[in-house]
C-alpha cells in the first residue's frame, strides 16, 4: 500500500526538499504541494491524501485553521 501525502508550505524550496526525501521512499508518494492554507484546503478534497504536512505559519490562511477546516470535511 502507498501512503499518499500533501505538502504544505509557504516556502517553495522547504517542499521541494520535504517532496526530494519523501518520493525516495518506496511506500509513499506526494500527490501535490500547497503554498498556503487555502491551497491545501483545495488540493486535500482534490487528491483526498492519507498524510498532510502541514506547516502552521503561512499567509493568507494558516495551517492550523487550514487543518481544522480539512477535518470538518
Amino acid at each position: 500500500m502507498t501512503i499518499r501525502v500533501v505538502i504544505v508550505d509557504d516556502q517553495a524550496l522547504v517542499r521541494r526538499g520535504f517532496a526530494l526525501v519523501l518520493d525516495h521512499q518506496s511506500d509513499i508518494a506526494v500527490v501535490a504541494e500547497a503554498g498556503n492554507g487555502l491551497e491545501a484546503i483545495e488540493v486535500t478534497r482534490q487528491h483526498r491524501p492519507d498524510v498532510v504536512l502541514m506547516d502552521i505559519r503561512m499567509p493568507e490562511m494558516d495551517g492550523l485553521t487550514a487543518t481544522s477546516d480539512i477535518l470538518d470535511q
